[in-house]
C-alpha cells in the first residue's frame, strides 16, 4: 500500500480516552444507560503500580452505591483502622462526625482500582481498546472525530480522561493555566530482601510512615511480605536545582533508590528488586473550562495537584459520578439544555478547592520547613486536637462535607444522601443500595407522593418508613447521590407537591 496507512472506521455514542480509574468509572456509568462508549488506551497492557493508594470516605460511599465497593475490599492492603491527614501532620482526621459507615481512608492500589472496573465496563458490553494512542482530535458542531492507530472514530461527545498530560488538551491546544512543579520526587514500588528496624512494619498513619535523615525525606508503606511502596525526594532546594537535569521522564536506577534507602533505613535495609517507579512533581493546574463544545475533561486531564491527602484519584472518581448521568441523559435527549453544563459549574470549584488546600498542605509538609513553618505546624496540630477544627478539614479531605449550590430552599438541597436504614415493600434496605442501576430515586417517606405520578424513565419511586428522622418526608436524590429537591411536607399542598417534584425531576432525567 506504499506506506500509507488503511484507516478502519468506527461510530458510537461516546468515546473516552484513558482507561484509568476515572475513564473506566464514566465507562461503566455511561453503560448503566445504555449508552454506547469506547474506551481508548494507549498503554497495551495496565501497569501495576500502587499509585493513588485509598479510597477516601465519600468515595468509598459512591462505590458502595453501584455494587462495586465489595469486590474493591476484598483486594485492600491490610492495615488497622485509622484516620486520614492534612499535610502529613500526627493528627488523624476523624469522620464519624460526619455519619458514614466508610470513616477511614481504604488502602488499595489504584491498579486494582482499574483491574475490577474494567472488568465491570467489560461485562457490561463496553469496548476497551488498548495500545491504542489517540493522535487526532477533531470536534465539529454535531460530534467528534478521533484518530488512533489506525482507527477512526464518529462519536457525538468524547471525554479526555488521559492524565495530567493529556494528549486531547494538547491536540485541542487548550491552556492549562497553573504553577509549575518546584520540587521533584520519585514514586517506586519495591522489594526489601532485608530491612532494618527503621523500616515500619505496619501501614499506619501517614505521619508513622515519613522519615527525614540528611537531605533525604521518604515515605516507605509496607504493602505485605516484602513489598513497599517507597516515595522519596530531596529536601533541599538547592540540591533540587543541581539536579535540574533529571526531567520528569528520566528513569529512576537503583542506585539512586538504593541510596535513598541507605540513607534513611540504614546500610542494612536492601533492596531486592523493583517492580515499577516513575517521577512526580508538585505542580498545580486546572483548566479554566471543563467542557469544550463536544469534548469533556475530567480527572488530572482537568486538574492537577501536590499529592497530599489522598486527593487525586478521588478527586477524578467523583468527576466521573458527577458526569456520567448527565452526559447520558444528553446523549439520550432526556436532558434540559444546560444539564451538561453543570457538570463544569458543579465540578470546577470543588477542583479549585483541592487545588487550594493541596497547595496549604505543600507549605505544612515542607520536608525542610523554615523556623517560621515550623511554628506554623505546631499551631496547626494543635488546632486538629480541636473537634469543630478538625471534623472541618476531616470533611473537606474526605469529600463528605462537599455541597453543591442547587436551587431549592430545603436544607438538605446539594447535600449528600443521608446514610439510612430504610424497610420498604421488598423488605429492609440500605437507602445506597437503591441507587446500584444508577438511576434517580424518589423517597417518600410519609405517603405523600402521588400514586399515579407520571415519573420519567431512569427515575425510582420508593415509598419506605425509617425509624431515623431524616430531616425531610420525601427526598429527590440525583444519581450521583446528592438531593437535589426536599420537603418535610408540613405546609406543601398536594398540587404544590406535584409542581415541586414534576420540576425537580425534569434535573435529573
Amino acid at each position: 500500500m506504499n506506506g500509507v496507512t488503511v484507516l478502519t472506521e468506527s461510530e458510537t455514542e461516546v468515546v473516552v480516552v484513558g482507561a484509568g480509574p476515572t475513564g473506566l468509572m464514566l465507562a461503566y456509568e455511561l453503560a448503566l444507560a445504555g449508552v454506547e462508549t469506547l474506551v481508548l488506551e494507549k498503554l497495551p497492557r495496565r501497569i501495576e503500580q500502587v499509585k493513588g493508594g485509598g479510597i477516601q470516605p465519600r468515595t468509598a460511599e459512591l462505590l458502595e452505591s453501584r455494587g462495586l465497593l465489595e469486590p474493591l475490599l476484598q483486594r485492600t492492603t491490610p492495615r488497622d483502622p485509622v484516620g486520614g491527614h492534612f499535610a502529613g501532620l500526627p493528627v488523624p482526621l476523624d469522620c464519624t462526625p460526619w455519619h458514614t459507615r466508610h470513616p477511614f481512608p481504604i488502602p488499595i492500589s489504584q491498579w486494582e482500582i482499574e483491574e475490577v472496573l474494567e472488568e465491570r465496563v467489560v461485562a457490561a458490553g463496553t469496548r476497551v481498546l488498548r495500545g491504542a494512542a489517540v493522535s487526532g482530535v477533531e470536534p465539529d458542531d454535531d460530534g467528534v472525530s478521533v484518530t488512533a492507530d489506525g482507527l477512526r472514530v464518529r462519536a457525538r461527545y468524547l471525554v479526555a480522561c488521559d492524565g495530567g498530560h493529556s494528549t486531547v488538551r494538547k491536540l485541542l491546544g487548550l491552556p492549562f493555566p497553573g504553577r509549575p512543579g518546584t520540587h521533584q520526587a520519585v514514586l517506586a514500588d519495591i522489594r526489601l530482601s532485608n530491612v532494618s528496624s527503621l523500616v515500619p512494619r505496619q501501614l499506619g498513619h501517614m505521619s508513622t510512615l515519613m522519615r527525614r535523615s540528611g537531605d533525604h525525606w521518604a515515605m516507605l508503606a509496607p504493602l505485605g511480605g516484602d513489598r513497599y511502596r517507597f516515595t522519596f525526594g530531596h529536601a533541599d532546594q538547592a540540591d533540587q536545582a543541581d539536579r535540574a537535569d533529571i526531567t520528569r521522564d528520566s528513569p529512576v536506577t537503583h542506585e539512586e533508590i538504593t541510596t535513598a534507602l541507605r540513607a534513611l533505613y540504614g546500610p542494612e535495609t536492601t533492596l531486592g528488586g523493583v517492580d515499577n517507579s516513575s517521577r512526580f512533581t508538585d505542580a498545580t493546574r486546572q483548566l479554566e473550562h471543563y467542557r469544550a463544545g463536544r469534548v469533556l475533561f475530567a480527572g488530572d486531564a482537568a486538574h492537577i495537584h501536590p499529592p497530599l491527602g489522598g486527593q487525586g484519584l478521588n478527586l477524578g472518581l467523583q468527576d466521573a459520578f458527577n458526569l456520567g448521568w448527565k452526559l447520558a441523559a444528553t446523549v439520550q435527549d432526556r436532558a434540559p439544555g444546560d444539564l451538561l453544563d453543570s457538570y463544569h459549574r458543579e465540578r470546577h470549584p470543588v477542583g479549585a478547592q483541592v487545588l487550594h488546600h493541596t497547595s496549604a498542605q505543600r507549605v505544612l509538609a515542607d520536608p525542610s520547613p523554615s523556623e517560621d513553618v515550623a511554628a506554623l505546624r505546631d499551631i496547626f496540630i494543635d488546632l486538629l486536637r480541636l473537634p469543630d477544627a478538625n471534623r472541618h478539614l476531616a470533611g473537606l479531605m474526605s469529600g463528605l462535607s462537599l455541597q453543591y449550590a442547587l436551587p431549592g430552599g430545603h436544607p438538605l438541597t446539594g447535600r449528600r444522601a443521608p446514610v439510612a436504614d430504610l424497610v420498604t415493600d421488598a423488605g429492609p434496605a440500605r437507602l445506597s443500595t437503591l441507587f446500584a442501576a444508577g438511576h434517580a430515586v424518589l423517597l417518600d417517606l410519609a405517603g405523600t407522593v402521588p400514586t399515579d405520578l407520571d415519573l420519567p424513565p431512569r427515575v425510582d419511586l420508593v415509598r419506605a418508613t425509617c425509624t431515623d428522622d431524616l430531616g425531610a418526608t420525601a427526598l429527590l436524590i440525583r444519581p450521583d447521590g446528592y438531593i437535589c429537591w426536599a420537603t418535610d411536607g408540613s405546609t406543601t399542598s398536594g398540587a404544590a407537591l406535584v409542581a415541586a417534584i414534576a420540576d425537580s425531576l425534569a434535573k435529573v432525567r
